[in-house]
């Protein structure tokens, strides 16, 4: 049971791990990055350290059963390697 922020009622939420979404291949960062690319030069950017982020903070995706909207709600630990969503 979890609130919903727009009918302002506890119901059940289906609940889903957000992802990210796929890249467009002709935005402005995108069409930038290529033509820098381009010819000789190499990399416009520096190579990456071998040093990494423990874990992103998981965003769960809740779907409120009555009025079927959805909300965000970021998972507050950060260094969580699984989530098992919709586990009992």
């Amino acid at each position: 049971m979890t609130n919903c922020p727009s009918c302002n009622k506890h119901s059940l939420h289906s609940v889903k791990l957000n992802r990210k979404g796929k890249e467009r291949s002709m935005s402005r960062g995108r069409r930038k990055y290529n033509a820098v690319k381009m010819g000789y030069g190499g990399s416009p950017r520096t190579p990456k350290k071998p040093c990494y982020k423990v874990g992103k903070r998981q965003v769960l995706i809740l779907e409120c059963s009555l009025c079927k909207k959805k909300h965000q709600r970021a998972y507050a630990a950060r260094t969580k390697k699984t989530l098992e969503v919709g586990g009992q």
